[in-house]
């Protein structure tokens, strides 16, 4: 699928307190924990639990949350396809990080081990 700049805008839009809790129904579902979940979001961003309510509570857009972040240098491992978009193809910074998440909570939902999830 190709990215669009319009797609780009609307995930930078896009806050990150209205999808959280997709991820949670998502990993939840499948037997996977909350706490899980937020081992995942911190390895990838370096958000703890309490940051990550903070940045909830505050409605910040996927632009302000990546923005703050601080990558995991090995972040760049995450490859493959996710919401049919081959991350290693995205070419814009922002949309590829939001991907890397998506990913990572994919993997997560889906089973894999966190040693695996956490490219380690």
């Amino acid at each position: 699928m190709k990215i669009t700049p319009e797609h780009n805008e609307r995930i930078a839009k896009m806050t990150f307190s209205s999808v959280y809790p997709h991820y949670i129904t998502k990993v939840e579902s499948k037997g996977r924990t909350i706490e899980e979940l937020h081992q995942v979001i911190e390895w990838l961003t370096g958000f703890d639990a309490q940051k990550l309510q903070e940045l909830i509570d505050k409605k910040v857009t996927f632009e302000t949350f990546f923005k703050r972040a601080k990558l995991n240098p090995n972040a760049h491992l995450i490859k493959g396809v996710i919401c049919g978009y081959r991350i290693e193809e995205i070419e814009n910074p922002l949309t590829k990080q939001t991907r890397y998440l998506d990913k990572l909570v994919d993997e997560l939902a889906k089973g894999k081990k966190m040693e695996k999830i956490l490219r380690q």
